[in-house]
């Protein structure tokens, strides 16, 4: 450890206990035949107290445009399982150097339907922080280091109702971005587990923007012809 390394805090202890027992829920069960994928959950210390690393994704990509997510993707054959791939594309979509990362632990699979994929959370403390930006810019709008307090800041989160009104789920509001969908639901699940949750209005609704639903209604069009 060099001497600007920080020692991962035991604010975290908690979460490493908790997290390779997060339930998983019904409908992220994982698929066996699914591709499979990894993502980073990279938790640090800035100037604003405990963060999580997020980002957006182009509104011109061809899957989840748009969409706040943990920098992540498709576990390639070099890669070294799921941790390897959420480390590689950490540094590829927001500059993260691995050898600053410290991996904690892995998390339950979990389905993501819309691209038929089966993602391994990977959590890890960012013990030596590196400068961010977004690596590609057809790949990655913002890279945004998020303050764990304004996640659980109850002014930040609601319930966003999708079209029809059927289905509902959780979201945050934060940094600029709004956060939903599978992220958001892996966001709560993380928040629990740590043990950082505060009671918050799960009755303050929402429709989801004209903008975001039709980014999606495109990433389905997509799906349907590949």
């Amino acid at each position: 450890m060099s001497a600007t390394a920080v020692p991962c805090p035991a604010w975290l202890d908690r979460f490493v206990a908790e997290a390779p027992r997060m339930p998983v829920p019904p409908m992220m069960r994982p698929v066996a035949t699914a591709r499979t994928a990894a993502v980073l959950i990279l938790f640090g210390e800035g100037p604003h107290g405990p963060d999580i690393l997020l980002t957006e994704r182009a509104a011109t990509l061809t899957n989840h445009a748009g969409q706040p997510a943990f920098p992540g993707g498709r576990i390639d054959p070099d890669d070294d399982g799921p941790v390897g791939a959420a480390l590689r594309e950490a540094y590829e979509e927001a500059g993260v150097e691995p050898s600053g990362v410290q991996v904690l632990v892995t998390l339950p699979e979990l389905y993501l339907a819309r691209s038929n994929h089966r993602v391994t959370p990977v959590a890890a403390w960012w013990r030596e922080p590196s400068e961010i930006a977004p690596g590609h810019p057809g790949e990655v709008a913002t890279v945004a280091r998020v303050p764990i307090a304004d996640l659980v800041d109850p002014a930040n989160r609601l319930t966003v109702r999708y079209p029809g009104g059927l289905r509902m789920g959780p979201a945050f509001r934060v940094s600029g971005m709004l956060v939903w969908g599978f992220t958001a639901a892996l966001l709560t699940q993380v928040l629990r587990a740590g043990g950082w949750e505060r009671p918050w209005d799960a009755d303050r609704v929402e429709d989801l923007p004209r903008e975001v639903l039709d980014l999606a209604a495109r990433d389905r069009r997509g799906a349907a012809r590949r």
